[in-house]
């Protein structure tokens, strides 16, 4: 695995950057790290970058120089070294750090596991837009401007290229999970590594291996008929709440053996090449949701249909938008 994630990362640096200046050298010197920070932690690399050139003036500022803090992180629920600086008030406290890296860390879980930032795990990955002005709308920055610094930083450098690195198997194989006959090949399903933050864990004295598929790139597993979504919840380092909406589940209870559960928020639409489906008999809304990893209010809103109703044998969803 870290010879693959080796490759892929050398891949990325023959990629040209702008003209030497400040912000390209902070851009090649951390962005392994964003990358190492987005597979584990979900967070684009392209936000991360793009908030660690702002907040730290390219690696210049006070805090990122004799801190190690990159991204303005104040000491709130803090008990490690710190570090007094002037911002909205005279010597206020910030975190500090003994490397970058632990800096990038941090700014990761501060942002995965903070109630108020959790909305933003439900947009797709490489919406960087849609992150940008999430982090606005969820109060982590009071400049208006913050998401649109944000969107112009990784346009102007290209940094929605790092939100495209995925892991893969130690080997490199992706093993073709057997499903139901489909009408496209982008329908199946491969096995694949899961990111660091997905590894299971014990749960009182019972750890349970799972086999990790992801389907239109969205992580999920096949539950085997013993868990709630409230044990995969503690197994896989989420919340209760997130995974159940990453599912469009109201309820928790047993899930049936066999069911997808989808570790990651499923995609807004479908791809270009699959954007309709014929309903087959005894296919509700919800399974296609799963079937076809899209979001199920998404699809409901493509097809001009109320939450709650249900499609006839026969009928086609669409599972994109369509343009007008």
């Amino acid at each position: 695995m870290r010879r693959l994630f080796a490759v892929l990362l050398f891949a990325l640096a023959l990629l040209p950057l702008r003209a030497d200046d400040a912000r390209s050298r902070y851009i090649a010197k951390y962005k392994d790290i964003a990358v190492e920070q987005m597979l584990s932690s979900g967070v684009p690399a392209s936000i991360t970058l793009a908030q660690g050139c702002l907040e730290s003036g390219n690696g210049t500022s006070k805090l990122a120089r004799e801190a190690n803090n990159h991204f303005g992180i104040k000491c709130r629920g803090w008990n490690g070294p710190s570090i007094l600086h002037d911002d909205d008030l005279k010597g206020e406290c910030f975190r500090s750090y003994s490397s970058a890296e632990q800096s990038f860390q941090d700014h990761s879980d501060f942002l995965r596991y903070n109630d108020r930032y959790g909305f933003l795990f439900d947009l797709d990955p490489e919406d960087y837009k849609a992150w940008a002005r999430g982090l606005k709308k969820a109060g982590y920055a009071t400049d208006p401007a913050y998401p649109e610094k944000l969107i112009k930083i990784i346009e102007d450098y290209e940094l929605y290229r790092y939100d495209k690195v995925s892991s893969a198997t130690s080997d490199g194989r992706r093993e073709a999970l057997s499903l139901p006959p489909s009408p496209s090949r982008l329908e199946r399903s491969s096995e694949v590594e899961a990111p660091l933050h997905f590894k299971p864990r014990s749960v009182g004295s019972v750890t349970i291996d799972y086999t990790f598929y992801e389907r239109h790139g969205v992580l999920y597993i096949v539950a085997n008929g013993t868990e709630t979504y409230a044990s995969l919840a503690r197994q896989f380092n989420l919340f209760r709440r997130e995974i159940m909406r990453y599912n469009d589940v109201k309820r928790d209870g047993v899930i049936p053996a066999g069911q997808i559960v989808y570790l990651q928020a499923k995609r807004s639409q479908s791809t270009k090449d699959l954007a309709k489906h014929v309903v087959a008999e005894g296919e509700t809304m919800e399974s296609i949701s799963q079937r076809f990893a899209v979001k199920l209010k998404n699809l409901y809103k493509f097809n001009n249909m109320k939450p709650g109703s249900e499609p006839a044998p026969g009928s086609i969803i669409s599972l994109r938008k369509e343009k007008k």
